[in-house]
């Protein structure tokens, strides 16, 4: 059952007697400059509970608050307070119009602008509460959107796991330049709002676990479907061309000569040897070309690394322990940026104009 509303409780049912996941959070609706609506969520400790660490956790294409509520349980379990948010046009935040099943964005510059809202309208508040370090958990487009962040804020987060980061997607049997091109030219008078051929009838809530392309574990994939079942208001069936476009941009951003170099992040980037959503060896150079980072590669893992089955979240978790542990020895507490004058503008990024 969800009971949404500002500042309201939610909890997600059991779905499933073996995997259960029923966890309160706390929902928020926080707002970029653009006064977008958007959903966010946070898994707070037990009352008395000192935090170690704010973890940002950051999900991908068309994922909502509800599927993370396992992994947002075993953070807490580790002693992090989790704060999250379903991205502009999907999960419970606004979308271009009623009943819309496509996710779109005309520029990545959007999700930038969620990203420094939660942190400024949702961590920040807590970090008043308590001053602690802030790490970050992102998967997939969330990881994109992370970089992107790392490379403009560098003091802001302590060190981030990502697991298998949008860098280059994979197109089947065309290539990425001749989907790049298609994509530029359908969206050459204005960004498409139509989405990506095929994935019109590919609602999340028919899709059979044998077609799926993201998890070989039927439970977590089961469990997901049956919160879509009970809150069908939170699917989308895919991204627009639109955004696709965006996406291209965005990839040849992040990849030019520099743009990884900067980021001085600590940072442990999981790959998947089975991922049918993004490319992997694109992952592993990327991670070559960043100056403080790890590469992991769980070899039968397929896109959805925290989705997949236990065998493999173990594999990720004693990856992800041992490197946070390591790194908060010598973290410091979040700096908050110093707050403008009056009549300047406060500091770049918490404008919702970072990236």
């Amino acid at each position: 059952m969800l009971i949404s509303g500002h500042d309201s409780k939610c909890f997600t049912d059991d779905v499933s007697e073996s995997l259960p996941v029923t966890q309160a959070f706390r929902i928020t609706t926080v707002f970029p400059p653009d006064k977008i609506h958007l959903r966010a969520g946070i898994w707070e400790l037990p009352e008395g509970k000192e935090p170690r660490a704010i973890c940002v956790l950051l999900n991908g294409m068309s994922e909502f608050l509800e599927k993370y509520a396992e992994v947002a349980g075993e953070l807490n379990a580790r002693g992090f307070v989790a704060v999250s948010l379903d991205w502009r046009s999907q999960g419970a935040s606004e979308r271009g119009r009623a009943g819309n099943r496509a996710s779109h964005v005309a520029s990545f510059e959007g999700y930038d602008r969620d990203l420094a809202a939660l942190m400024l309208q949702a961590v920040e508040p807590l970090l008043r509460k308590n001053p602690v370090p802030v790490i970050a958990l992102a998967h997939s487009m969330g990881a994109h959107i992370l970089l992107r962040f790392l490379h403009e804020h560098p003091r802001r987060i302590a060190c981030a796991a990502l697991t298998t980061p949008l860098l280059e997607i994979d197109t089947g049997k065309y290539s990425p330049e001749v989907a790049s091109w298609v994509a530029t030219a359908m969206n050459l008078r204005r960004p498409s709002t139509r989405m990506i051929f095929g994935l019109e009838d590919r609602d999340p809530l028919k899709v059979a676990f044998e077609d799926n392309l993201c998890t070989s574990d039927r439970e977590r994939f089961e469990r997901s479907k049956a919160v879509l079942k009970q809150q069908p208001f939170l699917r989308v069936f895919g991204p627009t061309i639109g955004w696709l476009g965006a996406a291209f941009q965005s990839m040849r951003r992040i990849k030019r000569h520099g743009f990884p170099e900067a980021i001085k992040t600590p940072v442990l980037i999981f790959g998947a040897g089975k991922d049918r959503i993004v490319k992997t060896a694109p992952i592993r150079d990327y991670a070559k070309r960043l100056p403080n980072a790890r590469y992991v590669e769980i070899e039968n893992s397929e896109h959805e690394i925290l989705m997949e089955n236990d065998a493999i979240r173990s594999q990720f978790w004693a990856g992800f322990d041992a490197f946070v542990d390591e790194q908060l020895k010598s973290a410091v507490p979040f700096a908050s940026p110093p707050r403008a004058p009056a009549g300047e503008k406060p500091a770049r990024g918490f404008t919702g104009k970072a990236g």
